[in-house]
């Protein structure tokens, strides 16, 4: 068979030199909890794990993260015991922070591995689309700005999310995606989103027969829930015997902080606080009364509880019924029609509905739309003018977390790169679509697409010009409102494909 140049492997060469000279970039405070988990896994007893708080960056992640985190620190200590003692907090040396740096590359082999995969299933023309969207995302901004210069393991688990994907597309690996979506659960429980679209999609093709939904097929059942069991088992258990199963879930839902994130994602509470902020000026005028203890609420770069000054405040349950509601409605098209394209296109539906109307969402949490969603993009030219305005703004509202001058070029010269390449890629290599597309949707990513220059420009250096240090959040405003705009915009015109297709 010919091969398609350039290769994923060769791809994934060129792009690990580039992270290798990445190494003494910014990083995060995220950079300091991995550590601290190493220390935490390697140093303590494993029921001591969720218990542990000598540093504010306590374990919050599910048991195989932890697992992971006790693997990595066996080799560890080969390049730092220092970096394992618990009480070493902030500790940062070069073998360190080469030796975190460098497993977040290593790691990122199970994308790779994912994506060629992905392409090996397809054939054609298709495995010429499904090159370049599986480069695209190896190659994603949002994976170099948050893992390798802010500091995550977002690759791998990205990588196991895309297997678990591949593996739903063949009857016959039906258990395996099953199987391995539980085991990304017990990695990250963020993945919960995309839960509601596994279990539709596995009990209408795996566990009730193909011909009637009334008969269910009892041994695929038995499998799948015992796998499912096995799994958690191996996850959970050493903790149940514990009786640690409450603490460990008071550190994964913490639901005393608040609904926006100190930099607010790009969701509709985003837009919500926008409003809120502008009524502020207006409320006077029109008689509204004005919470005065609620001003600097959501302007002050804090993590704690948002408070709104003239809109109704937003609590948790308002947040799941929304996230429920909007999550519900593609998962019905996805019963009626258990296909693997419909099932991706859930997916991204349900990564949507619980990034938009989730609460407490971090901006970091897009990749879980734009990740899946790369994946059906090309299919037609209607779902790639649904992706457009999601690319620009998912990686956009990214920005904010390399705030330093020195990151200032490499993610925003990569990031233009990247969106001028692929989606020009992506315009040519995309079917033509079946049904006729929406106009003023195509005319609304352009004119997206071309406010995101001046915008960037304006937070990223205008605005301190003139400025100075005054009206901080100004900056972090535009841009998150602008971002939301791009992603609830996608959200809404990929709906309608969906549902369309």
């Amino acid at each position: 068979m010919t091969e398609i140049y350039p290769t994923i492997a060769q791809c994934a060469i060129v792009a690990t030199a580039f992270k290798i000279l990445l190494f003494p970039a910014y990083k995060s405070t995220d950079f300091e909890v991995h550590r601290n988990w190493l220390a935490i896994t390697h140093s303590l007893p494993l029921w001591e794990w969720y218990y542990e708080k000598t540093s504010e960056w306590t374990l919050d992640y599910p048991p195989f993260f932890a697992y992971f985190e006790w693997i990595l620190s066996q080799v560890a200590k080969l390049a730092d015991p220092a970096m394992l003692r618990v009480y070493n907090l902030g500790y940062d040396s070069w073998q360190t922070v080469y030796f975190q740096r460098f497993t977040v590359i290593a790691t990122e082999l199970m994308l790779v591995y994912a994506l060629q995969l992905f392409v090996d299933s397809l054939h054609g023309v298709t495995k010429r689309a499904a090159q370049a969207a599986a480069i695209s995302v190896l190659l994603s901004p949002g994976l170099l700005i948050i893992d390798h210069i802010h500091f995550q393991y977002n690759g791998a688990m990205y990588g196991v999310l895309i297997l678990s994907l591949v593996l739903a597309r063949h009857k016959s690996s039906l258990l395996g995606s099953g199987l391995v979506f539980a085991a990304l659960l017990c990695m990250k429980h963020i993945y919960l989103y995309l839960a509601p679209a596994y279990f539709v999609y596995l009990l209408r093709t795996y566990c009730l027969s193909p011909k009637s939904v009334f008969r269910i097929q009892f041994l695929n059942c038995l499998k799948l829930g015992s796998g499912i069991l096995g799994i958690f088992g191996l996850a959970f258990g050493p903790f149940a015997i514990k009786n640690q199963i409450p603490q460990i879930l008071s550190r994964l839902f913490p639901f005393s902080r608040g609904l926006c994130h100190a930099y607010w994602a790009p969701n509709a509470w985003a837009m919500y606080s926008f409003m809120d902020r502008v009524l502020i000026f207006i409320a006077p005028r029109l008689g509204l009364p004005v919470r005065t203890e609620a001003i600097n609420s959501v302007t002050r770069g804090l993590v704690g509880d948002t408070a709104f000054a003239v809109l109704p405040e937003v609590t948790p349950r308002v947040c799941f019924a929304l996230t429920l509601l909007f999550q519900t409605i593609p998962l019905v098209k996805l019963f009626m029609r258990p296909n693997w394209d419909a099932f991706v296109g859930a997916v991204t539906l349900c990564g949507y509905s619980s990034f938009i109307f989730g609460w407490h969402v971090h901006e970091k949490a897009i990749l879980l739309v734009i990740i899946p969603f790369s994946l059906i993009a090309l299919k037609d030219r209607r779902h790639l003018s649904a992706f457009r305005p999601l690319a620009v703004s998912g990686h956009v509202s990214l920005f904010p977390l390399l705030f330093t001058p020195a990151e200032f070029p490499i993610k925003t010269v990569y990031t233009i790169f990247w969106l001028v390449l692929f989606l020009m890629v992506f315009d040519r290599t995309a079917a033509a679509s079946k049904s006729p597309r929406f106009f003023l949707f195509d005319r609304f990513s352009i004119l997206y697409i071309t406010v995101s220059i001046p915008l960037i420009v304006y937070c990223s250096l205008v605005h301190q010009i003139i400025f100075g240090k005054s009206y901080e959040f100004l900056p972090l405003m535009f841009m998150s409102s602008y971002s939301a705009i791009g992603v609830v915009g996608s959200w809404v015109g990929f709906m309608v494909v969906y549902f369309a297709s």
